[in-house]
């Protein structure tokens, strides 16, 4: 059975992610943060990891940029997963009796006007992700409280769904890497995370950013990572996309004369983004 690390809990979107990916028969091993799960891969612990590097609401994770390249970890697929929100509270509680509610402080923002209407004088606690918040609501059983949370977390700590579906915005997806020691091998791939750097000079970037055009690679994402004590220093991480591996194999190649450093981060499949 395939160890995977998570940041979080049971029961958390990393787990939810996890399984649409893997499958439901995992080992789920459980950190309390990033650096945890990068260090279980590292250290053979685990056989991969998950990991968000990206929301449609709430951005890039710029720290996990640096945490993937500082441990010399190897991406090696991707998966988008519908992040739907639920109030829920342990059984027996009532809308009229919520007088506080529990969730990750990006997820309570994802579902403020909710709140704000149905719940304007709750009192809200944002210091723990959502699975935590929910397994708070198995374990303490609180008569004034609820959490928010996904249906996963629901159905394994035995809580009562009191509404689904209470964020704002329907179309909201993160981005999960697949992690792990090693990396793929590159038949059967279209798509590749890089970072590279160049120099401070006129059209340093544009040049680099021109030879994907001119081998017709997608650039799919740009984004900019600023350098640990250098400052206005940044590396560039670029997502790829491409029709024929040739293209991309001739792209690397080029950018390898133009670039001061060039890392290819993996090489995989591309995710599919299922639209609810």
């Amino acid at each position: 059975m395939k160890r995977i690390a998570v940041q979080g809990i049971v029961g958390s979107f990393h787990e939810d992610a996890a399984r649409k990916y893997f499958g439901n028969e995992i080992d789920v091993v459980e950190c309390k943060s990033f650096v945890g799960v990068c260090e279980l891969i590292d250290n053979d612990k685990v056989d991969f990891a998950v990991m968000a590097i990206e929301n449609t609401i709430a951005g890039s994770l710029l720290q996990n940029y640096q945490l993937i390249r500082d441990n010399h970890l190897r991406i090696i697929g991707e998966v988008y997963l519908h992040i739907q929100l639920n109030l829920m509270a342990a059984p027996g509680v009532k809308k009229k009796d919520i007088a506080e509610i529990y969730s990750h402080p990006v997820a309570l923002q994802q579902c403020v006007e909710y709140i704000e209407k149905y719940f304007p004088e709750v009192q809200l606690f944002d210091r723990m992700d959502t699975a935590a918040a929910a397994k708070k609501m198995a374990t303490e059983k609180p008569a004034n409280a609820a959490a928010i949370a996904n249906l996963r977390s629901a159905e394994l700590y035995k809580l009562e769904v009191l509404e689904k579906g209470i964020e704002a915005n329907k179309r909201n997806y993160t981005r999960f890497l697949i992690l792990a020691k090693r990396g793929n091998p590159t038949k059967g791939t279209n798509k590749a995370s890089i970072c590279f750097e160049v120099g401070h000079f006129h059209g340093a970037l544009a040049s680099v950013l021109d030879i994907f055009s001119a081998n017709k690679i997608n650039l799919n994402k740009i984004q900019s990572v600023p350098i640990l004590a250098r400052p206005n220093e940044y590396t560039i991480h670029v997502d790829l996309e491409w029709d024929k591996i040739e293209d991309y194999d001739r792209a690397i190649h080029q950018v390898l004369k133009s670039a001061s450093s060039l890392s290819i981060l993996g090489e995989y499949k591309k995710g599919k983004i299922h639209y609810q």
